[in-house]
């Protein structure tokens, strides 16, 4: 069974790990759910982001999520892609060394790599972003392009995704359809429909 790391912190963003969560485990990944000084039985607290007319996202009080696997032994070379979810939880990840070091070798293996909403700030605090074109929460817009990216305006529903190389980012939970599409097509992944038929995911 091919792997998928997901790096999760409190007050991660509700949807945006529970949906795609759900949607890699049903295509048969192992999805390994690991967070900074937590260890697997451990949860962390998430948070809704939704957009009801404000000048941005309001913020209810989410789920507790499950950590199923443990930071501290993740090895990248077991993992075929990885995935960032959003909301207030990448801020501080950021700072966290080993968290950069494992984006970088996702990074330098070429591996997939999803991030959406805040999840690009990661990977801007990583240094892999140069020369990219990505979008993010529109917040996170003048980061990314301070780290050398090329910026694309989410569309006006945030349901859109961007591909570019190994890498496929997202505005928000709106677009989750669009960037596991995406992020699937990376990984070469096939959906087995019976015992002697498989067809592409697109």
């Amino acid at each position: 069974m091919k792997k998928i790391l997901v790096l999760v912190g409190d007050y991660v963003e509700d949807y945006e790990v529970m949906v795609p969560f759900q949607m890699l485990e049903m295509l048969g990944y192992q999805v390994d759910a690991v967070c900074p000084g937590k260890k697997p039985g451990d949860v962390v607290r998430t948070a809704i982001h939704d957009f009801e007319g404000d000048q941005t996202y309001s913020e209810k009080r989410g789920h507790n999520f499950a950590i199923n696997a443990d930071f501290a032994t993740v090895q990248v070379d077991e993992y075929v892609g990885l995935y960032l979810p959003g909301g207030r939880a990448p801020e501080y990840l950021r700072l966290n060394a080993r968290v950069l070091e494992i984006v970088r070798q996702f990074d330098a293996a070429r591996k997939p790599i999803a991030a959406i909403c805040h999840g690009p700030q990661i990977l801007v605090s990583a240094g892999i972003l140069r020369g990219h074109c990505c979008t993010a929460y529109p917040a996170v817009g003048p980061d990314v392009q301070d780290a050398g990216a090329s910026w694309k305006d989410p569309n006006a529903t945030f349901s859109d995704a961007v591909v570019d190389g190994h890498l496929v980012t997202a505005a928000a939970w709106p677009a989750h359809p669009a960037l596991i599409a995406a992020f699937v097509k990376l990984l070469g992944a096939e959906i087995k429909i019976n015992d002697w038929a498989y067809f592409p995911v697109y």
